[in-house]
């Protein structure tokens, strides 16, 4: 029997852990032939989220229930690399809890693997129904940025929630970068991939995490970690600017030809030009700067996470291991 394993970030859904895991039994108590672990990331909630973990763990008492706790928030990309690193299913999923991604996608996820012949299967939403007209705009127009200045191709309405080979998993955890855009990473990886479409749905309880400003975050955060053009785009820009300086000094050159009387101080275009070419070169250096903010991160080489305590089921015996850890 194959087992398929369910990453899980977890941050602050104390109302959706339970829900959560009610639906995935129900759709594998019609897959006789596969087994689920469920590996819920707490990415350092403070609600009653490990709480009702342990809860769940003592009512499957079929150790398919494990566990990865933080020691503070470190973000969802750390946890869904958290889970895939320490995954151990002949399938690896990763979706979120609380039932946005429809669960019942696994089962054409499975199909598309193992009959089809594809390496993944990925959800891709395409209707933003019951969502804000703002947020759309800018979710569409992420997209069509991205995909203009970088050299991954970003299918819009992409989620991070994929099933894949374990042949993937080892691919995506071996880019073991800190600053980490996990659907980037899905596009940069390659492998086979089948697109699962579907409806917009709703939170089945609790509410988003995500604010107007972290997905502003999330979306710079994922420029940089694979665009180069801003970097290769100040050439261009300093190019342009020393020839619209080259005209400019023609042009007052003539003017003083012509009209020499005209030509007095000069202290208007002089101000000008110094304010236009300051503001330009502390642009340049501030983009400079945020890629060797990045790079000063990834030299420390810190972990990308810690955890607080963690139950995984490794071991032949089964023996739960409870240790603090750090994964690099």
């Amino acid at each position: 029997m194959k087992k398929i394993e369910l990453v899980v970030p977890c941050y602050n859904e104390e109302k959706c852990i339970y829900l959560f895991y009610e639906k995935i039994k129900k759709i594998f108590n019609e897959l006789k032939e596969y087994d689920f672990i469920i590996t819920y990331i707490d990415d350092g909630s403070w609600d009653h989220t490990m709480d009702e973990i342990k809860k769940i763990i003592k009512i499957d008492n079929q150790q398919r229930i494990q566990y990865i706790s933080f020691s503070r928030n470190f973000g969802k990309e750390a946890a869904i690399y958290a889970g895939l690193s320490k995954s151990t299913g002949d399938y690896v999923a990763v979706l979120d809890a609380d039932l946005q991604h429809p669960p019942e996608l696994i089962v054409p996820m499975i199909k598309a693997i193992e009959e089809e012949g594809y390496d993944c299967a990925s959800a891709r939403r395409v209707s933003r129904k019951g969502e804000p007209l703002f947020r759309s705009a800018l979710s569409r127009g992420f997209y069509y940025v991205i995909n203009k200045i970088t050299v991954i191709d970003l299918v819009p309405g992409s989620t991070d929630y994929r099933l894949m080979k374990r042949s993937v998993v080892e691919a995506i955890v071996s880019m073991n970068e800190h600053e980490r855009f996990t659907k980037g990473i899905y596009a940069w990886v390659g492998f086979k991939n089948k697109w699962i479409e579907y409806e917009n749905v709703e939170r089945v309880a609790g509410n988003t995490k995500w604010s107007i400003r972290s997905l502003f975050r999330y979306a710079y955060s994922g420029f940089l970690s694979f665009a180069t053009t801003p970097l290769r785009g100040i050439i261009y820009l300093g190019m342009i600017i020393v020839l619209l300086s080259v005209i400019f000094a023609i042009k007052i050159y003539f003017n003083a030809l012509n009209t020499p009387d005209s030509q007095r101080t000069g202290y208007a275009s002089l101000m000008i030009l110094i304010l236009f070419l300051g503001g330009v070169i502390i642009t340049i250096l501030g983009m400079i700067g945020e890629y060797l903010a990045r790079i000063f991160m990834e030299v420390k080489n810190r972990p990308i996470y810690f955890a607080r305590e963690s139950l995984l089921y490794k071991n032949e015996d089964k023996e739960s291991d409870r240790l603090a850890e750090i994964k690099m």
